[in-house]
């Protein structure tokens, strides 16, 4: 009886290391991708993927959320319906994947809440789940979507006609708000972060404080764009973000227990070809193993989910294929002409050509509103065109880039219905860096922003 006892409690403590590692409290998870559509079908299943690798090493559910769209496992393009993949002929990710904050649920305002432990203003919202972790828990939490300079997007959220559209994105600012009072409030020990959007590091540079235990690593620095990866021809979408891919093969490959966060960092930057992964805030928690933000339960390549092998650089399908973000519905629909024309069908090969004049010639309207806009604020030809085509400038006058970025999306372009205008913010923050004002950028936009509400500028 009593050696029974003992490996009975043996077995209970086994079950228990993945939240409860020598003592040092729970494991805490949030999983986001922050957009809707076919043509970002990589960022779900990248969210689904990272869900997958919690799940096999023994997180349980109700320390995981998700937050997801959810739009694309049963979209009508989707020929695996209630399946997706994140690498070519990959394993489905989608299976198991609980589905906390869906559709019209997936905003910034939500997100904040969630990660600050606000159950109340979740009510009757989603499943309700929130972090409930402690001051001896780990929090891990995984941001997957489109960004520009001191933000990262969110789907576009529904407004009444007449009035502004809603700020669809996660400012940094917000966000490093919400982690102080996080820190404040003792609700973990030690936190990590990765963050795939275009100049992620933009969320962290200059404002992530290094002393509250707070590892960040972002997809690109501050000024970069990020890329996305496995361009797949059945699909004709892009499969996985690079950073995310690389990140996770790696987990998916490596012993967790024994890896650590920094050395993951290493062989990530160095898979990284396009784009500077960066690491941020405090530094000692890349001592840390993998295994603690992802959960420890070993898992054996018998009873994985499907781990993948390396390629080797010169043979690297994922790099290969990978596209800055983004550029990368033009390349969607190029996709479409070379079926067309590998199947000889010159009509079909015509009309996706045209899609691609349609979208080159929209985003052309939004580069001429931006130079426009530029020109209107500095009253000077030459010094506007200094401006726009001047090296990117990091953010350090945040209350003008800000105030010049709800400017643009409320009076020129809804930044979630005009995915494409976020190509042009970094134009924004080089006019405050300039020493222009938001005043002066929000009388500029009520005279040359004065046509009618535009949807679809991708």
């Amino acid at each position: 009886m009593k050696l029974l006892v003992l490996l009975a409690l043996a077995c209970a403590t086994q079950g228990r290391r993945v939240l409860d590692l020598e003592g040092e409290g729970e494991l805490w998870a949030v999983l986001v991708a922050g957009s809707d559509s076919w043509f970002n079908y990589r960022h779900q299943a990248d969210v689904c993927h990272a869900y997958q690798i919690l799940h096999a090493h023994g997180v349980p559910d109700d320390h995981i959320i998700v937050m997801m769209t959810d739009d694309i496992a049963t979209n009508k393009l989707n020929p695996t319906p209630g399946k997706i993949i994140n690498r070519p002929n990959g394993t489905d990710v989608y299976h198991g994947v609980p589905k906390d904050y869906v559709g019209k649920a997936v905003t910034p305002q939500n997100f904040l809440k969630i990660i600050t432990g606000n159950a109340t203003g979740l009510d009757k919202v989603g499943s309700g789940k929130v972090l409930k972790s402690g001051p001896n828990d780990r929090v891990f939490i995984n941001l997957v979507d489109h960004g520009a300079p001191g933000i990262f997007g969110f789907p576009p959220q529904p407004h009444t006609p007449g009035h502004y559209p809603p700020l669809p994105v996660l400012k940094a600012s917000a966000f490093m708000e919400a982690i102080k009072d996080m820190h404040k409030n003792n609700m973990y020990k030690d936190m990590v972060i990765y963050l795939e959007s275009c100049e992620s590091g933009s969320m962290f540079s200059k404002i992530l404080p290094k002393d509250i235990n707070v590892y960040a690593v972002s997809a690109a620095n501050a000024t970069q764009p990020s890329y996305a990866c496995y361009m797949d021809k059945t699909r004709k979408t892009f499969l996985g973000d690079v950073f995310s891919v690389k990140w996770m093969e790696d987990t998916d490959r490596e012993d967790v227990t024994k890896e650590d966060l920094k050395e993951q960092f290493k062989i990530v930057k160095k898979a990284v070809t396009k784009s500077e992964v960066t690491e941020w805030g405090t530094r000692k928690i890349g001592k840390q193993k993998v295994g603690m933000y992802v959960g420890e339960k070993n898992v054996t390549l018998e009873d994985s989910w499907g781990p993948f092998p390396p390629f080797p650089p010169y043979n690297d399908p994922c790099l290969n294929s990978s596209v800055a973000s983004p550029d990368v519905p033009v390349a969607i629909l190029e996709a479409h002409v070379d079926e067309a024309m590998a199947a000889n069908d010159e009509d079909q090969a015509q009309h996706w050509k045209e899609e691609i004049t349609k979208m080159n010639k929209n985003r052309l309207f939004v580069a001429d509103v931006m130079k426009n806009l530029v020109l209107e604020v500095t009253g000077d030809a030459q010094v506007a065109a200094q401006i726009i085509q001047d090296e990117p400038h990091e953010i350090s006058d945040w209350p003008c880039y800000e105030g010049s970025m709800e400017t643009f999306n409320n009076k020129c372009f809804d930044l979630g219905e005009n995915p494409y205008a976020l190509s042009h913010l970094q134009t924004l923050v080089n006019l405050c860096e300039h020493g222009y004002s938001s005043d002066a950028v929000n009388t500029a936009a009520e005279k040359v922003c004065t046509f009618p509400p535009i949807m679809g500028i991708l």
